[in-house]
């Protein structure tokens, strides 16, 4: 029987009416790279039981969206966009990590999902990446076809030693990049996997994990078959979600 993924939706507007989202790459990566089955999970209010989801459930999977995390779970200045904020998905996601890791659920953490771990365990934010002094500008460019978007941006060094490491032989390999925040002060219990060349980092791991977790800044779902490092994660996911892993 295939393992079950639940991906955590957006809430979003659609024509005056609350709609739960996650958009196809993710689920056809966890149907067809982690051969499991996608389970939605709507950003209700009020969010859905932490227990049931984990019952339900062989693995995690916290997608990017458009929407960020609203600065107010880290101590940050108001957004000067509040309509990109998505307050439902932040009540199921953020205490649904922090269940999920103490619990060992296989985890993948995309963009969104990423910074999200990040906030989940005690780490901060950069609103706006560009505007660090030394940062490159890691936004995609939103008028530009999706192959374009998505496509290569810059390079990405693995740091020795991590999980990264251990799952490719890649220490240096391109990815794409869409996003304006990123993560600023590193969660306690976080650890740097691999980081841009302007020192941005990309990809965390836990220092004591009881289970698979992964939080990567770039978009490992968008042509997964084309790029070995992508196909390595999601397979390192898929692994972690057998039997005789647990």
């Amino acid at each position: 029987m295939r393992a079950r993924v639940g991906l955590i939706c957006d809430c979003r507007n659609v024509d005056g009416q609350a709609a739960h989202l996650v958009l196809e790459p993710y689920v056809s990566a966890v149907r067809d790279a982690a051969r499991a089955l996608p389970l939605l999970l709507a950003a209700l209010e009020p969010p859905l039981d932490h227990d049931d989801i984990l019952n339900a459930v062989d693995g995690l999977v916290f997608t990017g969206s458009p929407s960020n995390v609203a600065p107010h779970f880290y101590g940050g200045a108001p957004a000067r966009e509040p309509k990109n904020e998505d307050l439902h998905r932040d009540a199921l996601a953020l205490p649904l990590i922090r269940t999920a890791v103490a619990a060992g659920i296989p985890t993948l953490a995309i963009c969104r999902g990423a910074q999200e771990l990040n906030v989940a365990l005690g780490g901060t934010l950069f609103q706006q990446v560009q505007e660090v002094p030394g940062r490159f500008d890691h936004r995609e460019r939103k008028e530009a076809p999706l192959d374009v978007q998505y496509g290569p941006a810059h390079e990405m060094n693995v740091v020795a030693g991590g999980l990264l490491a251990r799952l490719t032989t890649e220490r240096r390999f391109t990815v794409n990049s869409l996003h304006g925040q990123g993560i600023d002060k590193l969660a306690p219990p976080l650890k740097v996997e691999a980081v841009a060349p302007d020192g941005q980092i990309e990809a965390v791991s836990l220092f004591e994990p009881r289970g698979f977790l992964l939080g990567v800044q770039w978009h490992p779902e968008w042509r997964w078959p084309e790029h070995p490092v992508s196909r390595a994660i999601w397979s390192a996911f898929a692994e972690a979600m057998r039997p005789s892993a647990s």
